[in-house]
């Protein structure tokens, strides 16, 4: 346990700063999972509109980097785009 008080004040900090990103992951994770498990590719592109959301919130708030995203946007997209085939 840190001893000074800026030390607690960053430790705190630290422990918001971990589960607000946790969250962030999750939903953008989540987000990429359904658009992948749909079937349909009206309905997947809807939901890949939602998984770009998700991830764009988690680069503006720098909890992954925006190189990252793209990728996982690109991949997504991929998948996606082999519905139609």
């Amino acid at each position: 346990m840190p001893n000074k008080q800026n030390a607690k004040k960053a430790l705190r900090q630290a422990i918001k700063r971990a589960a607000l990103n946790k969250t962030r992951k999750e939903a953008f994770k989540k987000a990429i999972k359904a658009t992948i498990k749909s079937g349909v590719l009206a309905e997947a592109k809807k939901l890949a509109t939602n998984a770009q959301q998700a991830l764009d919130k988690a680069v503006k708030h720098g909890t992954i980097k925006k190189n990252t995203a793209a990728r996982k946007l690109s991949r997504l997209m991929k998948k996606v785009n082999k519905l139609v085939k």
